[in-house]
């Protein structure tokens, strides 16, 4: 049971279920409640796993506990279970492989990282700590300048945005954000820039943003990223969709290994 070996079953998975979306969301909600402000504490250790209390029933979660952990409970068992991997790393190696399954980086993956024993490991609340998209550029510094993060980190960060979509039995929001939500490059920069958007509120009462002609959707706290002195990064990012993906591993590794001691290259 390898490295290799998980990564293999990985990528037939995505490829079969086209979920490598949720697989980033699942380790960005499990590392991203690290932090070093006015709250403290959180790590990336799958506290997700209970739905008891807990990070399992956090709003921000919905959909991570019961659709993304389904999906992977086929290899969670065959690795997890058996023990070759903790629940953590696989969720950190699952986005992984998910984001170059998608034509995006390759990065690099750690291992080491602990397993909550239960859901009383989780932190207090996803308030202070997970970013709400009907708010600004205050609040996105708020929530990751204390996990380290710099303006630039926040929108390399951001473009994580490029797959995947907003559910509105999960987050109330609705829709894609680019025209090709499968595909890891670029894209969310240069539609942001590219497009017109015009004010909408969802059936579940979310305000967001709408591209009438292609039906894609930016958040308020994607928006916000137009402003000094966010947009300069932006603009770099659409220009040259290199310097992308050099910020984005560079800042996506620290959000998986924020909170972790004692990681190694294997197994």
């Amino acid at each position: 049971m390898s490295v290799a070996d998980i990564t293999a079953d990985l990528k037939a998975l995505i490829e079969e279920k086209q979920c490598g979306p949720i697989f980033i969301r699942l380790s960005w909600h499990d590392a991203g409640v690290y932090s070093t402000g006015k709250l403290t504490g959180g790590c990336p250790n799958a506290a997700m796993r209970f739905t008891d209390a807990g990070e399992g029933t956090f709003g921000a979660n919905a959909g991570l506990p019961t659709v993304a952990l389904t999906l992977l409970q086929p290899i969670t068992d065959k690795y997890a279970t058996a023990g070759a991997i903790s629940n953590a790393d696989l969720w950190v190696l699952a986005a992984n492989v998910a984001t170059e399954s998608m034509g995006g980086p390759a990065i690099p993956t750690r291992f080491g990282r602990k397993d909550a024993a239960s859901s009383a490991v989780s932190v207090e609340s996803q308030v202070g700590r997970l970013p709400d998209g009907d708010k600004g550029c205050p609040h996105l510094r708020e929530i990751f300048h204390p996990k380290g993060f710099t303006d630039k980190d926040i929108v390399a960060l951001s473009g994580a945005h490029t797959v995947g979509k907003c559910h509105a039995d999960r987050s109330g929001f609705d829709g894609a954000w680019t025209e090709a939500p499968l595909k890891f490059d670029n894209s969310y920069f240069t539609e942001m820039l590219s497009k017109a958007y015009t004010d909408e509120t969802t059936a579940q009462g979310c305000p967001q943003k709408k591209n009438a002609g292609s039906g894609t959707i930016m958040l308020i706290s994607d928006l916000a990223l137009l402003e000094a002195p966010f947009r300069e990064h932006v603009e770099l990012y659409a220009k040259d969709q290199e310097a992308f993906f050099k910020d984005y591993v560079a800042a996506w590794v620290k959000l998986q290994e924020n909170g972790c001691e004692g990681l190694r290259d294997t197994l």
